[in-house]
């Protein structure tokens, strides 16, 4: 198992979903936040779930909450988990995110070093911010982000010592954002495990 701690974030607003689509039921789950979480708990020693509130979950996990009155960023998120973790790094993974699986992490975390601030996804598309490893080194930029309501992670990146992990394939990256997609990869989903 992977010893450092995972961080699921599933705490954004899903305005083009129409609904909170950290709610939506998937993989024979109640909600696609638990289905990632029991997932992600088979690879990870330890993962959180970084939400605005966790009484909306029907299910029992280690919750990090945002700061109050944060806007539905990431860097919210990223704060409250380093300040909740005392860990020089930690992994983050966008809830929406199903089908990024343990070789992706497993690359992820071997290409890691302490010289780096992070360790970041890319594929033709461009750049996955929310599929990596982040240290403690930018927890200081990040506050000052919160501060200034500044949520540009790829302004971050580009200005730290990043490392980005080239991967062919583009599918397990796609965000679902929209409700075809997320429909689409409800159906992938029961197609892969069906062929099982």
């Amino acid at each position: 198992m992977f010893d450092l701690p995972c961080i699921l974030f599933a705490g954004g607003k899903s305005s083009r979903m129409g609904q909170d689509k950290s709610l939506l039921p998937f993989g024979g789950y109640s909600s696609l936040t638990q289905f990632q979480y029991v997932r992600l708990s088979k690879l990870f020693t330890h993962v959180s779930i970084s939400t605005k509130e966790a009484d909306k979950f029907d299910f029992t996990a280690n919750f990090i909450l945002d700061p109050k009155d944060a806007d539905f960023a990431p860097t919210a998120g990223f704060v409250a988990a380093f300040e909740a973790i005392q860990t020089e790094r930690i992994f983050v993974l966008s809830v929406d995110t199903p089908f990024v699986e343990k070789e992706i992490i497993k690359r992820l975390i071997d290409a890691d070093t302490p010289h780096y601030d992070a360790v970041i996804s890319k594929t033709s598309s461009g750049t996955h911010p929310m599929a990596g490893i982040y240290h403690r080194s930018l927890l200081s930029e990040l506050k000052r982000m919160l501060s200034e309501e500044d949520h540009r992670l790829g302004k971050l990146l580009s200005s730290a010592k990043t490392h980005y992990v080239e991967f062919s394939d583009e599918d397990p990256f796609l965000n679902l954002n929209l409700p075809n997609e997320y429909e689409e990869a409800v159906s992938r989903y029961n197609n892969k495990n069906n062929l099982k």
